[in-house]
């Protein structure tokens, strides 16, 4: 990305992204270079201002955030996109990630979190507000999951990695091992967990994190 981050902002109440706007250019490394009410909006801003990340609202008039995400994927836009929500909803969450959103954010906290959520996105990582991740451990109960008893300790490393959104070749990279080692090493975890996909592996991470 720019020195200069360049951020579309699209939600449909008018004080909550001036609210939005004033806490990111509190930050001299982004740019607000453009506003949206509604779905249909944020796309002819992004089309026409090629932003580096746009926060989108889930719920908005004309299409909601997911459609949006969907429209620029067939339109091969392809700026990263920060969620917000009114709700630590888990079936939200897991659409986000499937849509390949690097940030989840709660609006409940958006104005304390949003700044930092730009710059984890800004370096190509991941970004959940705490209140998601604190809902969906709590919700996994505090009993072992079945099936963490069986990982190696490396495992565990890994799958923690995973929980804090780091990519096979970062956690490859830290570790100084081969991507076909972390690669084998997901392989493994996910048969000893009996999960699939990588979303999968990163919901049960974040939902076990106590227990890995």
């Amino acid at each position: 990305m720019s020195e200069k981050t360049r951020v579309i902002i699209a939600d449909d109440h008018p004080m909550f992204r001036s609210g939005l706007r004033l806490a990111i250019e509190t930050d001299a490394t982004f740019e607000v270079v453009g506003e949206a009410g509604d779905g249909a909006g944020a796309l002819r801003l992004v089309e026409s201002e090629s932003p580096d990340i746009v926060i989108l609202d889930v719920n908005m008039p004309e299409l909601d955030g997911f459609e949006v995400i969907r429209e620029l994927r067939r339109r091969q836009l392809s700026p990263e996109i920060v969620m917000l929500t009114m709700h630590k909803d888990e079936g939200m969450f897991s659409k986000a990630l499937a849509l390949g959103a690097r940030g989840y954010v709660i609006k409940d906290s958006a104005a304390g979190d949003i700044v930092q959520c730009l710059h984890a996105v800004r370096r190509g990582q991941n970004y959940t507000s705490a209140a998601v991740t604190t809902f969906l451990v709590k919700k996994a109960g505090s009993k072992p999951a079945e099936g963490i008893a069986a990982l190696t300790p490396a495992e565990r490393n890994v799958l923690r990695m995973i929980a804090d959104y780091k990519t096979s070749r970062r956690i490859a990279e830290e570790l100084g091992v081969s991507l076909k080692t972390i690669e084998n090493h997901r392989t493994n975890i996910s048969s000893k967990l009996g999960v699939h996909g990588s979303h999968a592996l990163i919901k049960f991470a974040l939902q076990n994190l106590s227990e890995i």
